[in-house]
C-alpha cells in the first residue's frame, strides 16, 4: 500500500490521509495542537539519545483518535548501526496485561464469567486456597488477588495453577495492592472459559481483528530483523541484554502468560489503545461495552488501598481499575505532569503509555532499556500535554 501521508523530518509531523497502518493522520492544527510545541519532542528525544539513556525510540501521539506525532530516533541496533523505524518490534512486558484485561472483559460481558466469581469456579486446583475469602476474577484485574510470585520454568499456564495452588496465597485476597502474578492467572481463567489456548483466544478476540499484525508471543524468522535489540544499563552504559539475532522471542514457549510475553510495534499498540479510548470501538466494530470501558480505566481498588505502591514508592493520587493505572485525583507528589483521569501503563523495558480522556490523547512511547526507567515519559509527557491549545489546568 502506498503512503498517503508526508513525514516531515523536522517535527515528525504528518498531514492529513491513511497510514500504512491503518490510522488516520491528521495536521495537529486541525486537531487542536500546535506543531511547534509537538517540535519540542525532537530535541528533547536527542538529549536523552546523547546522554546515553538509550540506544533509540519510536513516539506516537494521538489527538481525537488521528496521528498527529509519530517518529523513531537513535538505533534499534546501537552497534549495526541499524535506526530505529516506525515499524520496529518491541518487547512489550506488562503492556500484555491490558489485553488480557479486555480479553477477560469480553468474556463477562458475554455471561461466560463474572467478575465476582472465585477463581476455582473455573480453576479445578483453586478450589479450596487457603485464605479468608477466595480470590476473584475481580481481584485477579485489579492486582489484589493474594498472590504474588510466578513459579519459575517455563511451564504451561495450567501447570502453573497447579504450583500456586499447593501454596498458601501471599496475603489476604483484596487486603493489599501487590504487582505479580495476577494477570498471569488472569489468563488461566481465560484460558479455562473461552476452551482455547490463551495465546489463541488472545489472537482470535483482539490481535487480529484489530489488524495488529506484528503483534504474538512469538517472533516470526522474516521478522526478526525487525526486532529492537534489548539493552541493559550497567555503569552508565548500555549494554547487550538480548540480541535481535537469536532472541529468545524467536523460540516457541511453553508459557503464554497474560502478564508479558508479546512483542509488538507501536502502531499495533495503538489501534488497541485507541479503540480503549473510543469507548470499547474501533473502525466500526464493538469489542468492549462502554461500562466495561469505564471499569478498566477508573480506579476499582477497595477504599482501603488508597494508592498502589511499589515497594516504598507510594504512587500517591494513583489507583487502579480493571487493566489500567488511573491518577484519581489532584495529588501531584506522583506523576505532576499528568492530567486527572489520566490512565495508562508500561513495560519493563521502558514502554510507555498513556491516555487522557479530558484531552482526547492517546500517547504511544517504545523503547528497550532496563532497568526499568521513566526517562521518555518524564521528559514528553509535559512538552506533548504543552501542545495542546487552550488547554485548562
Amino acid at each position: 500500500m502506498k503512503r498517503l501521508f508526508v513525514v516531515c523530518l523536522t517535527f515528525g509531523l504528518v498531514t492529513s490521509g491513511f497510514s500504512e497502518s491503518s490510522l488516520p493522520v491528521a495536521e495537529p492544527a486541525s486537531m487542536g495542537m500546535v506543531a511547534q510545541e509537538l517540535g519540542k519532542i525532537e530535541p528533547a528525544m536527542s538529549q536523552l539519545l546523547n546522554d546515553g539513556k538509550l540506544a533509540g525510540g519510536n513516539v506516537l501521539v494521538l489527538r481525537r483518535g488521528h496521528v498527529v506525532y509519530q517518529k523513531s530516533f537513535g538505533y534499534r541496533d546501537l552497534e549495526g548501526q541499524l535506526p530505529m523505524e516506525m515499524d520496529t518490534i518491541f518487547r512489550i512486558y506488562s503492556m500484555t496485561k491490558a489485553l488480557s484485561s479486555a480479553a477477560a472483559l469480553m468474556l463477562c460481558e458475554e455471561g461466560k464469567m463474572s467478575l465476582d466469581d472465585p477463581i476455582g469456579l473455573h480453576l479445578e486446583a483453586m478450589k479450596n486456597q487457603s485464605a479468608t475469602r477466595s480470590t476473584t476474577v475481580r481481584d485477579l484485574l485489579r492486582h489484589t488477588s493474594g498472590y504474588i510470585r510466578r513459579p519459575g520454568g517455563d511451564m504451561p499456564l495450567q501447570k502453573m495453577v497447579t504450583t500456586l495452588a499447593a501454596q498458601a496465597p501471599d496475603y489476604e485476597p483484596g487486603s493489599q495492592w501487590v504487582y505479580g502474578v495476577s494477570t498471569d492467572l488472569l489468563a488461566a481463567v481465560v484460558e479455562a472459559v473461552d476452551g482455547q489456548p490463551f495465546d489463541q483466544c488472545l489472537a482470535r478476540r483482539l490481535i487480529e481483528p484489530l489488524g495488529m499484525s506484528d503483534t504474538g508471543f512469538t517472533l516470526p524468522e522474516s521478522k526478526v530483523a525487525r526486532l529492537a535489540v534489548h539493552y541493559r544499563v550497567e555503569k552508565g552504559k548500555l549494554v547487550i541484554n538480548d540480541p535481535a539475532q537469536g532472541s529468545s522471542y524467536i523460540q516457541e514457549r511453553a508459557f503464554k502468560g497474560g502478564g508479558s510475553g508479546l512483542v509488538s510495534t507501536i502502531t499495533d499498540y495503538a489501534k488497541f489503545l485507541q479503540m480503549i479510548a473510543n469507548g470499547g470501538v474501533f473502525q466500526g466494530k464493538r469489542y468492549l461495552r462502554e461500562d466495561s470501558i469505564m471499569l478498566m480505566k477508573t480506579n476499582q481498588l477497595p477504599r482501603a488501598i488508597t494508592q498502589i505502591a511499589f515497594g516504598s514508592q507510594q504512587r500517591f493520587g494513583t489507583g487502579f481499575g480493571l487493566g489500567f493505572c488511573v491518577k484519581y485525583d489532584d495529588d501531584d507528589r506522583w506523576n505532576p505532569d499528568g492530567a486527572l483521569g489520566e490512565y495508562g501503563w508500561g513495560g519493563a523495558a521502558s514502554t510507555h503509555y498513556w491516555i487522557s480522556p479530558r484531552d482526547e490523547l492517546v500517547v504511544v512511547t517504545m523503547e528497550q532499556t532496563m532497568p526499568y526507567n521513566w526517562n521518555m515519559e518524564d521528559t514528553l509527557k509535559p512538552i506533548i500535554y504543552g501542545a495542546i491549545k487552550k488547554r485548562s489546568h
